[in-house]
């Protein structure tokens, strides 16, 4: 017999709003639409929105004058402005919240509502359109934006009356923080935003369709404990749900129960501590060997809140050989998706790791443990160090060691992305912050300066490749108006390293389109933003400049220079199995 369980509460954490400003916001006054959403964000805890004005924006941002405690920090472009939404979001738990104007400015959010969606991410985007009737007549700056995102939102309202706008906010938050978090898009239409009426805030909301169950089949969850008992080469892949759902204590204690060796994705860094003993590192195309050879070998692999994405699993049909698969998730529609799933389990994963752990008995596993530990030790993750030139992997070490590991990091995407992954140390979830799903270049600075707001008492460091940076470094001047202290890191090799990689490796060396020898000056760049710019091209200057950048109250940029010609190792190339790795210079 299923016994329900019910889900913990949500990790969010909202701004407190004291009971008189409260009291003011929930006035029944007859106000605008535009006075309706920016009540209704502020009734929501909203803490601070990143946009870009326009036209059918302009009566949502001029009711921003009569609001002092709306906190709206201007990007200077768009996809800035959702990148930092993002940061803030992933860092905090709290929904991130953006805002832009019709047509073009709705439309350069669609790679970051795509970027959202694809990592799970909570936010609710915010677009003006023009009035309701010129929808559909091609005006100025008219675009719909309901139907391009409508792949890639959780969902998305086309709001026509203003007596809907405070529900429409409502629902809009509710959605995109429970159940599979994602991205929500408001459009709103101009005539809407400015139109009066009675403001009614709807305190309980019901959605019809819309019932994310939280409670867990523990006959599933008993299921997975009984095969766990019998396991003698248990393996467990960690993802970024054990975050979303707040589960990091759980899982460490039910992994210490199992005694099972653990793999943490991409995105699922932190939420099982780097600094334990049964960790083995990143699974799949640039993973540790420990880690992909671990999971050839398991009898039993479980994934917690990872979705078996290609690039964990590479060759589906030569993954995990010789496992039964469990797979706990709170998206039924992950399960069995990519992998046949022996034992599913659906349902948050801090409620299901919950119950598990009251009865979850040991696998037999001791000699498999041991077996890592010796794997561990005997295959580390190495590079050719050098005393003439900076290598990258070196430099993460060092941005580790001199940060403690305790810093918010942030990623853009390329092979210093994955050097992070490889060679920085994280114990505490929602402290790796980086495009996984999408692989979104462009992202990393930008999702810093959210980070860092929500954060503002965190070290915050952007690490960045040279070709990411040049596609968001006008953000640098929300830094330096803002005083917002990220730390930047530019990881410069003067080409696109990862695309120069595979052409190295599977193109036969044939090399197309790479060269970023044009780059601007970055320490130059910095500088006319009004920012610190520093530079190294050695270990000595590296230390120095990097100290000198932590010392330093507000924004800093430090480019280490680096060869182009270093590669992410291992690698394991696309339509090859896991255990088929390239070990670099040893192979």
């Amino acid at each position: 017999m299923s016994v329900p369980i019910d889900a913990k509460n949500s990790t969010m954490h909202h701004s407190a709003i004291t009971d008189a400003e409260r009291e003011r916001l929930l006035a029944p006054d007859v106000v605008s639409g535009s006075e309706i959403l920016l009540r209704s964000l502020l009734l929501e805890g909203v803490e601070c929105v990143f946009g870009y004005p326009g036209g059918a924006v302009l009566y949502i941002y001029d009711a921003m004058c009569d609001n002092p405690n709306f906190r709206h920090f201007l990007a200077r472009h768009e996809q800035g402005a959702i990148h930092a939404a993002d940061g803030y979001a992933r860092t905090t738990g709290n929904v991130g919240v953006c805002m832009a104007t019709s047509g073009p400015g709705a439309t350069n959010l669609v790679t970051g509502i795509a970027t959202a969606n694809m990592d799970s991410v909570p936010l609710v985007v915010i677009t003006g359109n023009v009035a309701t009737g010129l929808i559909g007549t091609d005006a100025f700056q008219e675009a719909d934006i309901v139907g391009i995102t409508l792949p890639v939102t959780k969902h998305s309202y086309f709001v026509r009356d203003v007596k809907d706008v405070a529900r429409t906010v409502r629902e809009a938050f509710h959605i995109a923080s429970t159940g599979r978090k994602g991205p929500v898009l408001i459009d709103i239409p101009k005539d809407v935003s400015a139109a009066m009426t009675k403001f009614e805030w709807p305190e309980e909301i019901s959605i019809r369709g819309y019932h994310p169950d939280p409670r867990v089949d523990t006959d599933q969850v008993d299921a997975l404990l009984e095969a766990i008992a019998r396991s003698k080469k248990p393996v467990i892949i960690s993802g970024a749900g054990v975050a979303h759902s707040g589960a990091s204590e759980e899982m460490v204690k039910f992994v210490e129960a199992v005694q099972a060796p653990v793999a943490t994705t991409l995105l699922g860094l932190g939420g099982f501590p780097s600094a334990n003993p049964l960790w083995m590192g990143m699974p799949g195309m640039h993973g540790t060997y420990t880690a992909n050879t671990a999971i050839q070998e398991a009898d039993l692999l479980i994934s917690i809140g990872a979705r078996f994405d290609d690039r964990v699993t590479m060759k589906l049909d030569g993954f995990a050989p010789r496992a039964e698969i469990a797979h706990i998730d709170i998206d039924r529609a992950e399960i069995g998706k990519n992998v046949p799933t022996d034992y599913p389990v659906v349902g948050d994963i801090k409620a299901v790791l919950e119950y598990a752990n009251t009865k979850v008995k040991r696998a037999d596993s001791e000699d498999w443990v041991a077996e890592i530990a010796d794997r561990k030790r005997n295959h580390p993750l190495t590079y050719k160090d050098s005393e003439e030139v900076l290598k990258p992997q070196w430099v993460i070490e060092m941005l580790n060691r001199t940060t403690g590991g305790r810093a918010i990091v942030t990623t853009d995407v390329g092979q210093h992305q994955m050097w992070v992954a490889q060679y920085y140390r994280f114990d505490k979830p929602m402290h790796f912050v980086s495009s996984g799903g999408l692989g979104t270049m462009g992202y990393g600075f930008p999702s810093a300066i959210g980070a860092q707001l929500g954060n503002p008492d965190t070290l915050v460091v952007s690490i960045n490749g040279d070709g990411g940076m040049q596609m968001c470094s006008q953000e640098l001047a929300v830094c330096s108006i803002n005083k917002i202290p990220v730390k930047i890191a530019i990881i410069n090799n003067q080409v696109l390293g990862m695309v120069r990689q595979w052409q190295e490796l599977i193109y036969n060396g044939r090399y197309s389109h790479i060269d970023l020898s044009g780059s601007p000056d970055f320490v130059k760049l910095a500088e006319a933003y009004g920012v610190k710019g520093l530079r190294a091209t050695n270990k000595a200057e590296a230390e120095q400049v990097w100290q000198e950048a932590l010392e330093t109250d507000g924004p800093v940029l430090v480019e280490f220079v680096v060869p182009s010609e270093e590669s992410v190792y291992p690698m394991v190339a696309q339509g090859k199995t896991l255990e088929q790795m390239l070990l670099g210079d040893d192979d």
